[in-house]
């Protein structure tokens, strides 16, 4: 099947397994860390509860659709999309809240400047802890000889002034563009020092996903090269099943991300840990405090909450977290 004439299955690839599984499924200031050594032992995640955003969604959750959460660097700012239907007349946006506490942020509208305006797809934020703005958009995949042909991870610099988010201008990313048509980069996450950027390669030359692989691209000057290790240390991660969704911890020691099993209609958030940066991830754990459908974890400042989108008894796509204490 051509991919050019499959590109709805592009615009929805920033969570792309939804439309195999959803049947299936029932439902402060800025610091950076000063070592790269983990501190005592974390207990395990426990307690998911609902994150309500104050003016978009109601104390339930059944308005509307809030996915792929990402908490800045700083956890002053939550960044999510609405449903990934991806269409021209059903756009994926981006949009923005502000803390008000752990659980509750007030919603502040869509994210202004030049990521909205794609027409299908601008979803799956994520930002650097100097404010540079990395999100997912299919704008230019199929531009032939434009310089963001076959690019999809897109970014530029954050600005909030006065209550009002922009990010501008916006420029695809120099160096992670997919090799060829059928090939999909989605679900990308910049590592909170800006200089690592990890990201889902999915491959559709069928016409459907059939397989992804996670990658590891690390910055040379203003461009980003995939790691020569990026396979191993990505080994652990890719496995015969879908993984996609990657988040980190400031230090990137902890490795969360979404691994699905489509022919058995299973789905989880899973972790993985090294004790270095540079050293491949450990063989991960399915996170089992979360259950249903859940996926696009996002760690928060610190490193006690994780959030995550979740479909509700409802069918609504809602954002929730898991919780953990340090150990004494």
């Amino acid at each position: 099947m051509n991919p050019r004439r499959n590109l709805t299955l592009v615009t929805i690839a920033a969570t792309i397994v939804i439309q195999f599984l959803s049947s299936a499924s029932s439902a402060q200031p800025r610091s950076a860390p000063d070592s790269k050594v983990r501190p005592p032992a974390f207990t395990e995640f426990s307690n998911p509860e609902m994150v309500q955003i104050l003016g978009y969604d109601d104390s339930d959750g059944n308005s509307n659709d809030a996915m792929e959460p990402f908490i800045s660097r700083d956890g002053n700012y939550l960044f999510f999309n609405n449903l990934n239907t991806g269409t021209a007349a059903n756009p994926t946006n981006l949009f923005w809240a502000t803390r008000v506490n752990d659980v509750t942020f007030q919603y502040q509208g869509e994210i202004g400047g030049a990521v909205n305006i794609s027409g299908p797809l601008d979803a799956v934020a994520s930002m650097d802890s100097i404010d540079n703005f990395y999100f997912i958009t299919t704008r230019s995949y199929e531009s032939t000889g434009a310089p963001g042909y076959l690019s999809t991870i897109y970014s530029g610099p954050f600005a909030d002034v006065s209550d009002a988010a922009s990010v501008t201008p916006v420029n695809p990313v120099a160096g992670v563009a997919a090799p060829k048509l059928g090939l999909i980069n989605f679900d990308q996450e910049i590592s909170a020092d800006g200089n690592t950027l990890y990201f889902t390669q999915g491959n559709f030359s069928t016409g459907n996903l059939t397989s992804t692989e996670m990658m590891v691209a690390t910055r040379e000057g203003s461009n980003f090269v995939i790691d020569p290790h990026s396979a191993r240390i990505m080994k652990t991660i890719n496995d015969k099943y879908l993984n996609y969704a990657a988040d980190t911890s400031a230090d990137e020691l902890e490795f969360f991300f979404t691994r699905t099993n489509v022919k058995a209609g299973q789905i989880g958030i899973y972790m993985a840990t090294r004790k270095s940066a540079t050293k491949p991830f450990g063989e991960p754990k399915k996170i089992d405090a979360i259950t249903g459908f859940a996926e696009a974890p996002s760690i928060s400042p610190d490193e006690l909450s994780l959030y995550y989108h979740w479909k509700n008894p409802s069918g609504v796509f809602v954002i929730n977290r898991v919780t953990r204490t340090m150990k004494p």
